[in-house]
């Protein structure tokens, strides 16, 4: 029996497609393998976003190519957006690649199998509007009582330095009714959390209804038995409005938790970034989710050193986050992009001022992140349990309502010893640390 191997690369929506792309194999009678060794296919599947995301994905490749020489592998197929981007200049500048499977064609995947089999090279791109649906089988990587949904693929927002559009295509929704039945079926497996993501989930249904829908697929989701959460990840604040903060206010199912991309702060970069908001427009919607969802967890993500920005437009920034004091964020440096508005600009910022604002940016988070965990110390949470301390059977880890998977920190729960992956506990905050929290379980 054929063995396959696969890499994934990228965020949780690229993740989806392997996922996807793993359900394909496995109904051709192929057999996931997790050793490369193993494996008669090796496939890769990229990101291609900024420069690192490039750069990390060429070197996998290349440490995949080595099982071609060393292994059993037949052939490497690479998948996913560097694919889609660059395409034959791909196949030509690295002949250990058998396959090209762009972001429009991962369906295909059966296709560039057969033909890597029978020796052929392949290049499969196809046309950027596919999108899967709840009959697709999908075999999930994440833990058992954890996974992620998408809701829509690609994105219409042309922000002025991102390449999604270009190679994920135009925003386009699935169905409400497609969605929740995949959650329903998910839920029948054991997921207890559900993390909703798309390029921007807040637009989710415009372009299918007409109008933003997140409220009315959130009211559906909820609906649904055996889910603890529904989290919401990469949501924009054109479309959060009143009634979407109301749900997420009133629904015990839906984390408190908003991952709110804001990207900057200062009029003028916003513009230039094409973004759709001020930072007047931003500060009210703050203030409003603030007030209106007690506990609520924001978490955000900026870019430092996009062209033209200047020490001003810097400290504008830093100032704003000193004000807002949020939860969670993350800090990029602007990565130059061929093929976006931002990329063709001349007042690019030289790489070593980028990184002086990442680490003051980064460093300035620090302090704000370990004083409002310090404020957690002796409020109760409900932890969802993920693992132990090898070292301390009876330290366990976990997140509660305000970690998402893999992005934020954990809970370290005392006193949990025997608890299983997916098991939920009641847990009191003894200490705040910069990331993470030192709980004790309350008692059964």
């Amino acid at each position: 029996m054929l063995k396959a191997g696969f890499v994934s690369l990228g965020c949780a929506k690229n993740l989806v497609d392997t996922e996807i792309m793993l359900g394909i194999l496995a109904d051709n009678n192929i057999t996931i393998t997790d050793d490369p060794h193993a494996a008669d296919i090796l496939i890769v599947n990229t990101c291609g976003f900024i420069d690192s995301a490039k750069e990390e994905s060429i070197s996998t490749i290349i440490q995949m190519a080595d099982f071609k020489r060393e292994g059993k592998c037949r052939g490497l197929i690479v998948a996913g957006c560097l694919g889609q981007r660059y395409q034959q200049e791909l196949l030509d500048e690295l002949p250990e690649v058998s396959a090209i499977v762009g972001t429009g064609a991962w369906h295909r995947i059966m296709e560039a199998v057969q033909a890597v089999l029978a020796g052929e090279r392949l290049l499969l791109i196809g046309e950027t509007d596919t999108i899967y649906d709840e009959n697709m089988r999908r075999i999930t990587t994440t833990p058992s009582y954890s996974a992620y949904v998408k809701i829509a693929e690609g994105c219409s927002n042309c922000c002025s330095y991102c390449v999604i559009p270009l190679v994920r295509g135009k925003y386009r929704s699935r169905t409400i009714e497609s969605i929740v039945s995949e959650v329903k079926n998910l839920t029948a497996q054991g997921v207890k959390e559900i993390n909703l993501i798309a390029q921007d989930t807040t637009s989710y249904g415009r372009d299918r209804y007409h109008t933003p829908q997140l409220t009315a697929l959130l009211k559906e989701l909820v609906k649904i038995d055996g889910l603890l959460w529904i989290r919401l990840l990469y949501c924009y604040p054109k479309y959060f409005n009143d009634e979407l903060i109301e749900t997420i206010a009133s629904e015990p199912k839906i984390c408190k938790y908003i991952d709110m991309p804001l990207q900057h702060a200062d009029d003028e970069i916003l513009a230039a970034m094409n973004r759709r908001d001020t930072r007047a427009d931003i500060e009210k919607l703050l203030t409003k989710i603030r007030a209106s969802i007690p506990g609520v967890v924001i978490r955000t993500s900026f870019i430092v050193g996009f062209p033209g920005e200047s020490d001003a437009h810097f400290e504008t920034l830093k100032q704003f986050m000193l004000a807002q004091k949020f939860e969670r964020v993350g800090v990029f440096s602007y990565s130059q992009e061929e093929g976006t508005p931002a990329g063709a600009l001349a007042q690019q910022v030289p790489d070593t001022v980028k990184e002086e604002r990442y680490h003051e940016l980064m460093a300035l988070q620090c302090q704000i992140s370990e004083e409002l965990n310090r404020q957690m110390e002796g409020k109760e949470l409900t932890v969802l349990i993920e693992g132990h301390n090898s070292e301390q059977p009876d330290v366990a880890f976990g997140r509660s309502y305000r970690e998402a998977p893999d992005v934020d920190g954990r809970i370290f729960v005392e006193n949990a010893g025997g608890l299983v992956p997916g098991a939920v506990v009641q847990a009191e905050v003894v200490q705040g640390f910069t990331y993470d929290l030192l709980a004790e379980k309350k008692p059964d």
